[in-house]
């Protein structure tokens, strides 16, 4: 996909007020393109004056930012020990089966991308399923089940 330079540079010119500027013009390029493209972090880096092993440093240290491309809905599934004891595990096996991905994958067409994270601080209410920032807590098979489809249907793909 080619990205337009001239939107970056857009975005970053909106942030750019000095060095501690690096994370919110990223922020704000992720936001957009929902990943970092390897020109926005030259561009960055050369907008902001700083190197570009410092913008790849901030790009890659963060689990916020992604170097490759996301689908539409990030799914995130929470393997921390609560969430396991009550069931991630049949949860990420079921979205791998559904969308035919792997976690950490995206879906050919863009729409899903599939994650697991260590633990999103919600132990009560394991195991969690987080979709583009909304959680939904005490995550059966069934609901799950209720959401990919929700999700399907929003996008006319049922």
């Amino acid at each position: 996909m080619q990205i337009p330079v001239s939107e970056i540079h857009e975005i970053i010119d909106r942030e750019a007020d000095d060095e501690g500027s690096i994370i919110s013009a990223l922020e704000k390029v992720q936001q957009h393109y929902r990943y970092l493209p390897k020109e926005a972090l030259i561009l960055a880096s050369q907008r902001l004056g700083v190197p570009l092993s410092q913008a790849y440093a901030v790009a890659t240290f963060y689990n916020a930012f992604s170097l490759k491309p996301k689908g539409k809905y990030c799914l995130q599934i929470c393997m921390g020990t609560a969430c396991h004891v009550r069931g991630s595990p049949q949860l990420l096996d079921q979205m791998e089966t559904k969308f035919n991905i792997k976690a950490g994958e995206t879906t050919p067409d863009h729409l899903f991308t599939l994650e697991t994270v260590n633990c999103l601080g919600a132990c009560a209410l394991g195991p969690i399923v987080v979709v583009n920032d909304e959680y939904s807590g005490q995550m059966t098979v069934q609901k799950s089940d209720a959401l990919m489809k929700r999700l399907i249907r929003k996008e006319g793909l049922d």
